[in-house]
Formats: C-alpha cells, sequence, structure tokens
C-alpha cells in the first residue's frame, strides 16, 4: 500500500514537471515564429526560475514540518520515559505510603486540612482536604501493579461513599495502573468522579497541578478505555 502510493506521488510529480517544461516550450516556439524575442524573454527565464524556487520552498516547508513532527514524537516518548522514571519511586512505595504520598501532592497544589485515613474500613475516603477554593475533597487511593487496572466493582465502591458518606464535592479516584476499565471509566464519567491512571499520575508527580488534570479524567495521552 506505501508503495502503491508512492508511486502515485512520483507520476503526479513527473506530470507537474512535464505540464511546467511543455508550457515554457510552447511559449518558445510562439515567440521563435513571431519573432518578438526580446519582448518576450525575461518572462520564459521568469517563469521557470519562479517555479523552482516554488519547489524549493515547498521542500523546505515540507522539511520543517516533518521535523517538528519528529521534534514532536521525541517529546513525547521523552515525557512518557520521565514519568515512568518518577512513577518507578512511587511503584516502590507500600500502600499506607502512597496514601501519604498522594496527600503530600494534594498539599503541594495548595489544598487544606489534608488527613490521611492510613486504615481499611474508611470507606473509600484514603485521604480527606480542601481544594484552595473551598470544595472537599475525597480521593480513593488503590496502589496496584502497573500492568493492572481498576475495576467497575472498585469504582462503584467509591460512587457509593464519596458523596454520600463523605460529601464530597469533588471525588477523585487515582490508582498506579495503567488505566480504568471501560464500564469503570463509564461510570466515573456518569457520577462525575475524576479518574486519574497511571499516566495522569505520572504527570501529577512530574508537577502538573492537580486542578489541571482534573477535567482530562481518564484521557491525556494512556492507555484508556472510553465508554460506548
Amino acid at each position: 500500500m506505501a508503495a502503491r502510493r508512492q508511486r502515485r506521488r512520483v507520476k503526479k510529480k513527473t506530470r507537474s514537471q512535464l505540464q511546467l517544461w511543455g508550457a515554457v516550450a510552447a511559449a518558445i516556439a510562439v515567440v521563435w515564429v513571431s519573432g518578438n524575442w526580446s519582448t518576450v524573454w525575461p518572462v520564459l527565464v521568469t517563469v521557470p526560475a519562479a517555479a523552482a524556487l516554488g519547489g524549493a520552498g515547498w521542500a523546505l516547508l515540507r522539511a520543517h514540518r516533518q521535523a517538528v513532527g519528529r521534534g514532536q514524537a521525541w517529546r513525547a516518548q521523552q515525557e512518557a520515559r520521565a514519568r515512568e522514571l518518577s512513577m518507578a519511586q512511587v511503584d516502590a512505595l507500600t500502600w499506607q505510603e502512597f496514601e501519604t504520598y498522594i496527600a503530600e501532592l494534594c498539599r503541594r497544589d495548595g489544598c487544606t486540612d489534608v488527613v490521611v485515613s492510613g486504615k481499611s474500613g474508611d470507606l473509600g475516603a484514603d485521604v480527606v482536604g480542601y481544594l484552595a477554593d473551598g470544595r472537599k475533597l475525597v480521593i480513593q487511593c488503590k496502589k496496584y501493579a502497573p500492568h493492572r487496572s481498576v475495576s467497575s466493582q472498585d469504582m462503584q465502591k467509591f460512587v457509593g461513599t464519596a458523596r454520600l458518606e463523605h460529601g464530597a464535592d469533588v471525588a477523585l479516584f487515582v490508582t498506579t495502573g495503567r488505566a480504568f476499565t471501560r464500564d469503570a471509566l463509564g461510570l466515573a464519567l456518569r457520577q462525575d468522579i475524576v479518574a486519574l491512571h497511571r499516566d495522569l499520575l505520572g504527570s501529577w508527580v512530574k508537577g502538573a497541578h492537580l486542578e489541571s488534570l482534573m477535567p482530562l479524567n481518564g484521557s491525556g495521552g494512556g492507555v484508556t478505555r472510553r465508554p460506548r
């Protein structure tokens, strides 16, 4: 398929060149017959020169676009690598240390009265605090292996307690796992739960502000599964 497209591009380019030089040859023939060469020859020189300059400009523009594309791809790769290097340190934490670390990230981003439950039976409120604008923030932390996904059952439990039990204005589910399952993410979107998977958590760890990540809610360049 790629070879076919390449052949088509070559044929199109060749056809354009033949049309250009055909037009130049026709103009020369007309001038030769009319004998008015002194008047028209500057035009005949200018047309090929303009065509050559245009071709060179297009080649430079195309090369620039390709370079920009390669640069963007390289930066995205480096950012992903940096996130994973940071996440390697997070992966080494225990689940209790992970909850404490999430609380520290909240404080770094201006949250106040941040409290860590540090125990089981907390009904999904692993970390509780207040955003800078006064909204109550309730966080469920899941310290999962990098390859795991958060299930719909995990999300259902948090949905059932975040607001009814804890009065959350903002309910945040954060995991070290790679993604949320399709059903879990669909439930989060319907119930206004902010879902931060591994890539978004990595961005938070690297310095992104929490409130800049909340609108992404399960997206943002990671392995995501959108609801149907």
